[in-house]
């Protein structure tokens, strides 16, 4: 079982959901996917060692997904570490694309070998994955064998589960029934949407799956879903806190009776407990941080600004404890400044002011500042403003592209730039790009030469946008750390070279002030590699002189936003501003009117964060604030 005696929460038994009246799901949340994933892989250990000295087969139902890649590698680890083995494994996948080859990168068979099977000692054997090429005249037949080969194997010991978007588990999309089996289903457009960036694109994305039923997942005596980042927020508290239902199946497991959600901070965010504990507990420890965070609720929920909160406001809503603590009407008062003090049109802090109510230091009146950009876009799509503010106001601004996001680039761009070049200078080297473009197959890897194409597109857009915003070539650095150059969607973990090249600009340039992307809800990962690589290097260097005198601000907006409590400096922008922040996203043309990797929002990217800018304007002014056009929204990291 997960050893939750390592953390501070208490949590039931698996099988029995948390002391609330909201929850109907045992889950246990911790701060990190990695931390969890070691806890769910040392389970899977156990049970193997468990059923190894019985004499006993394991069987495992494994699913597929970036949510368990960390546990196989947990497991690929103890096997090359610690002689774990799996000679009594046998395996059960949960689903596979129809029709599908097993040579396509894509295919759940590529997966799991790739990831698992290749680098354990199980026998080929005892590995069962559904197969994307059974013909329409014998799935049935076929889905029917599956179903008998796990109850002839004693059925699935430990199930490993991964959730969608739709609530779906396995390709158990909503309208599955209660008791399906395994059979072929028709992907929901939100799942195909999902898959789209793996495929390069929806087009490429197969309508049908083969998938085990929810009755066949129901009958594993032990499951466990994995669901890490914001994205999964909103479907994890469907599942955990609504009502059993058709429309989310993965509600269908809070009937089993030895099922735990294993959940990072961020999946497990809107749980009632999390998102409201005064709801949940009347005896809590009001905080700075949880006081604002309950003031801004009770505003939404009231329709009401902060100054106009009554005694009546916090009782009727959980907050008895809170008032009394202090007067409402203090309360107040305190909680409008708090937010107050978050605005300043002087991202660099005001030269010659009283900075003891800023959210940003007055000295050095000229900063040097660092932005750190996971992808060629994320600066201007995120803090183009503040970026823009920064340049006029006369600091020494330096942009630093951490990837060269030449994934993101589409074949038919690449080929378009390709043509153009051989029509200015015909060479044997660009018909060699413009032939490797033709030739490429579906699903396979871009040839370096293509790949270096794609890179020099999107670093001609950057310097569109920051030549634009008027700063210097000379200040803008690409960095291309290696973990991102595989050509592929799956990039390598974090590595020593990275954090050296990021230690190196930082060292050089010697910032008063670093901004770097806080959003962790990108699709595939980058960002929060991205950010690893960022406090890495600001842990390593935080002794050195320089690093005394330097703060480090995150900012979001692609994908989410700050919640309004949570931010510590709100930059207004004019309508003029969000016009030039706009032509700035625009220069990145290669990224517009069709976007790769567009996650869970259809819009494009100045589409959204235009809009988050102005909601976060918006929710400042109804909570009695000023009104501004659009604000961008920061959160100060204390190393």
């Amino acid at each position: 079982m997960l050893d939750t005696k390592k953390k501070n929460i208490s949590y039931q038994p698996a099988g029995q959901f948390e002391e609330t009246r909201f929850e109907k799901v045992h889950n246990v949340i911790f701060e990190s996917s990695n931390e969890a994933s070691i806890q769910v892989a040392e389970e899977i250990a156990d049970l193997i060692r468990e059923k190894k000295s019985k004499g006993q087969t394991c069987v495992l139902g494994l699913a597929t997904g970036s949510s368990p890649i960390r546990v196989y590698e947990e497991l690929v680890r103890m096997h090359k570490e610690e002689g774990l083995s799996f000679t009594n494994v046998t395996t059960f996948n949960l689903d596979e694309y129809l029709p599908m080859d097993k040579e396509n990168r894509q295919s759940y068979f590529h997966f799991m070998h790739e990831h698992l099977f290749n680098h354990v000692d199980i026998l080929p054997e005892n590995v069962h994955i559904p197969d994307g090429k059974v013909s329409a005249e014998s799935v049935k037949e076929y889905c029917l064998a599956y179903e008998k080969k796990i109850k002839d194997a004693g059925g699935i010991d430990f199930q490993l589960l991964g959730i969608g978007r739709t609530g779906h588990i396995g390709f158990n999309e909503p309208g599955s029934h209660y008791n399906s089996g395994t059979r072929v289903i028709t992907l929901d457009h939100i799942t195909r949407v999902d898959a789209g960036p793996t495929f390069l694109g929806i087009d490429n994305v197969p309508r049908k799956a083969i998938t085990m039923g929810i009755a066949t997942v129901r009958s594993a005596r032990r499951i466990i879903l994995l669901a890490w980042g914001q994205n999964k927020a909103e479907v994890i508290k469907k599942t955990i806190e609504g009502e059993i239902s058709s429309e989310v199946p993965a509600t269908y497991l809070q009937e089993h009776d030895n099922c735990t959600f294993v959940l990072d901070e961020a999946a497990g965010s809107e749980l009632t407990r999390n998102k409201t504990p005064w709801l949940v507990d009347e005896s809590l420890d009001w905080t700075e941080s949880l006081t604002a965070k309950a003031v801004v609720w009770l505003c939404r929920q009231t329709d009401k600004s902060i100054l106009r909160l009554t005694d009546k406001d916090y009782n009727d809503n959980g907050m008895s404890g809170l008032l009394a603590q202090e007067d409402s009407y203090d309360l107040n008062i305190r909680m409008f400044n708090r937010l107050q003090h978050t605005i300043t049109g002087w991202p660099g802090g005001k030269p010659n002011a009283d900075d003891t109510k800023r959210p940003e230091r007055a000295e050095p009146a000229k900063k040097r500042v660092i932005i750190f950009s996971p992808h060629p876009d994320d600066d201007v799509i995120s803090m183009g403003g503040t970026f823009d503010r920064l340049v006029q106001q006369d600091h020494e601004v330096h942009v630093a592209y951490q990837t060269s996001g030449n994934i993101a680039v589409s074949d038919k761009d690449a080929l378009r730039y390709a043509e153009i070049a051989k029509t200015i200078a015909p060479s044997k080297k660009a018909q060699s790009v413009i032939d490797a473009i033709k030739a490429k197959k579906e699903s396979s890897i871009d040839p370096l030469e293509v790949r270096k194409l794609k890179g020099y597109i999107r670093r001609g857009e950057s310097y569109g946008a920051t030549r634009y915003l008027k700063l210097d070539d000379s200040n803008v650095h690409f960095l291309d750390l290696p973990f991102y150059e595989t050509g592929t969607i799956k990039k390598k973990n974090l590595s020593e070279e990275d954090i050296q090249i990021m230690m190196e600009i930082i060292a050089k340039v010697k910032p008063h002030q670093i901004y770097a992307a806080g959003d962790l809800a990108d699709p595939h990962g980058t960002h929060k590699v991205c950010l690893d690589a960022v406090l890495e290097a600001v842990k390593r260097l935080k002794e050195e002189p320089f690093m005394k005198d330097c703060w480090l601000w995150l900012y979001r907006g692609a994908w989410h936003e700050w919640d309004v409590d949570q931010i510590e400096m709100a930059v207004p922008m004019s309508p003029d501003q969000v016009l030039r922040k706009r032509n700035a996203i625009f220069c990145h043309q290669s990224q517009k009117d069709g976007v790769m990797f567009q996650g869970n929002d259809s819009r494009e990217f100045w589409m959204r964060a235009e809009e988050r800018n102005k909601e976060t304007a918006q929710w400042y002014n109804k909570l009695g604030l000023a009104d501004y056009a659009a604000m961008e929204a920061f959160v100060r990291y204390h190393f």
